[in-house]
This record gives C-alpha cells, structure tokens and sequence, in this order.
C-alpha cells in the first residue's frame, strides 16, 4: 500500500449534506441543480488543504443496504424505502442526476472512486483504513464510523454532524468524553444502543448510558452476556432480561454493525489531475469558484 496521510470521502453522506446544506438555485447553465456537486467539490478542497493530506479516495456506495445485512436484519434501513422498495427519494429528484456528475468530477481531478459489490462506502473505508500504510482521516457525518477511530494507527474521523466549518476531530479522547467507552468498543455500545436511522432497535432499556456503564464493568459483549446469564451478576433484572430476550438480535447486529475490512481491491492508483477538461467541465455545470478552490488544493498536495 502506499503510505502519506489518506483523506477518505464517505460519499454519499457528504453529498446529501452538500445537498440539504446548500440551495437548489445553484444550477448550471442547462437549469440543471448542482448543489450537492458544489457542495461535495468545496468540502474536499477544505479538508485535504486543512490536513495537508497525500491521497484521497471517494468512498462509494455500490449497494447502501447489502442483501447480507438485510438476512440478518430484515429492518435495516426499511425506514428508507418507498413504497416499491427502492430507496426513497427525498431530494425532489434533484440531487439523483447529480450524483453520476460527482463521479464524473472525481474521475478528472485523478481521485480515485472506489466501490465493491454488496458493500457500503462504510465497508470501503473500513477496508482502507485498516490496511493503509500511513495516517487516515475519515470525512463523514456517520458516527458508525468512529469504530475505526485507532490512535496507535493515526485513524481518526474528521465527523462534519454540525458542518464541515465546524467538524469534530474524532479521536479516542473525544470517544471517551462523548460515551465514557474507547473507540475499541464502539461497535458493542452501538449494537446495545441501537440506531433508529439504521432500522436498528438495540436492546429495549439500554441506552448510551447503561451500555457504557456496562462496558465499563464488564469488558465486552460476550463479558456482558455472560454476566446477564449469571443470576448472581450485579445486572439489574430489567437489563438482565432484554439482554436474554435479546441473545438473537445482538448476535446478528454484531455483524451489521461492524464495517468489512476487506470489502475491495486496495490496488488503487491516484490518476493525474486532467486539468483542461475538468475546467471545461466546471464551465459546463457551473461550478464556478469551486473549479479553482479544488485545483489548487490538489496541485499542492502532488
């Protein structure tokens, strides 16, 4: 693998927040909406010049709800589909064009757009950031990503929740100040907690609080459920009996909560930076400022 520090994109969820962030009357000139494009182009160009990155990689959606996370469980992400099934479309219609031209801007500015079937952008970045040679930081508005938070690697989520001016830097420190837990045990406190905008319910009764207070006691999930099969455990009877009403769920949420480390092909090269014809593109979409903001901030990091 190639080594410097590696900015890692979690695509889809900067995209969506480009669009809801900024208005729709940003068009090209066919009328066309370019919100989400302008928005995802400037948010690059902020952060690969504010953390002087090497490399970066567009993290792709190849499939947003896995078949295989699905047998698991059935409700994962249902709170997304529409009435056919499809993944629901709350953009008016508008930011779907703009998703192929992100690729396309991507492709010419020689950052790699990295998918793999039957896997999230989650499952990419996870992949990357557990095998690259060198720092990563991990651009998303998804905590299920600090999971991948390892200050002995140098992995930390740059999390853009409250916006990319205003973005937390995600280490284990600040794990352990929001949640009381080490970033090692993030994927057993989120199984616990559950997410509702997953479709994931957790455990009836645990919340952030007692899966912490938990953790803390008694090490991991297997030490918890463990404990829960023990009468004689400090476990009150409330949690004691939704963790053993619950044995199926955590086993199989395990799974879907945890990011594949293996997920694509990690020979991935940088392209060059085809400057003429991404200007031309510029013109065409509109993007103006954006064009020269993103030029720049990769023709310094090269």
């Amino acid at each position: 693998m190639a080594s410097g520090r590696l900015l890692l994109l979690d695509s889809a969820s900067l995209y969506f927040r480009a669009f809801f962030g900024l208005p729709d009357t940003l068009k090209a000139p066919d009328g066309t909406v370019v919100n989400a494009l302008r928005g995802i182009l400037d948010f690059t160009s902020t952060l690969s010049t504010q953390y002087e990155s090497d490399a970066i990689v567009a993290c792709w959606d190849n499939d947003w709800r896995p078949q295989w996370r699905v047998d698991l469980i059935p409700t994962y992400k249902t709170q997304r589909l529409d009435d056919a099934g499809a993944e629901a479309d709350t953009t008016g219609g508008l930011l779907g064009p703009q998703v192929p031209l992100i690729a396309e801007a991507m492709g010419l500015l020689g950052v790699p757009v990295v998918g793999a079937a039957g896997a999230e952008a989650d499952d990419i970045i996870g992949t990357f950031a557990s095998t690259w040679d060198g720092p990563v930081d991990i651009v998303t508005g998804d905590r299920d990503l600090f999971q991948l938070v390892d200050d002995e690697r140098d992995v930390r989520v740059l999390y853009v929740a409250r916006g990319v001016s205003n973005h937390d830097v995600v280490d284990n420190a600040w794990i352990r100040a929001k949640y009381a837990i080490d970033a090692a045990s993030y994927v057993d406190f989120a199984v616990m907690r559950g997410d509702a905008s997953d479709g994931l319910p957790g455990v009836a009764g645990i919340g952030d609080k007692t899966a912490a207070v938990l953790l803390a006691e008694f090490g991991d999930i297997d030490g918890i459920l463990r404990a829960a099969a023990d009468p004689t455990s400090s476990i009150k009877p409330r949690v004691r009996q939704s963790l053993l009403d619950s044995l199926d769920y955590v086993e199989a949420a395990r799974t879907v909560v945890a990011v594949k480390r293996d997920a694509c092909d990690l020979e991935v090269r940088t392209g060059p930076v085809q400057e003429q014809a991404f200007r031309t593109f510029g013109e065409t979409w509109g993007l103006g400022g954006a064009v020269d903001r993103i030029l720049t901030a990769l023709q310094s990091q090269r």
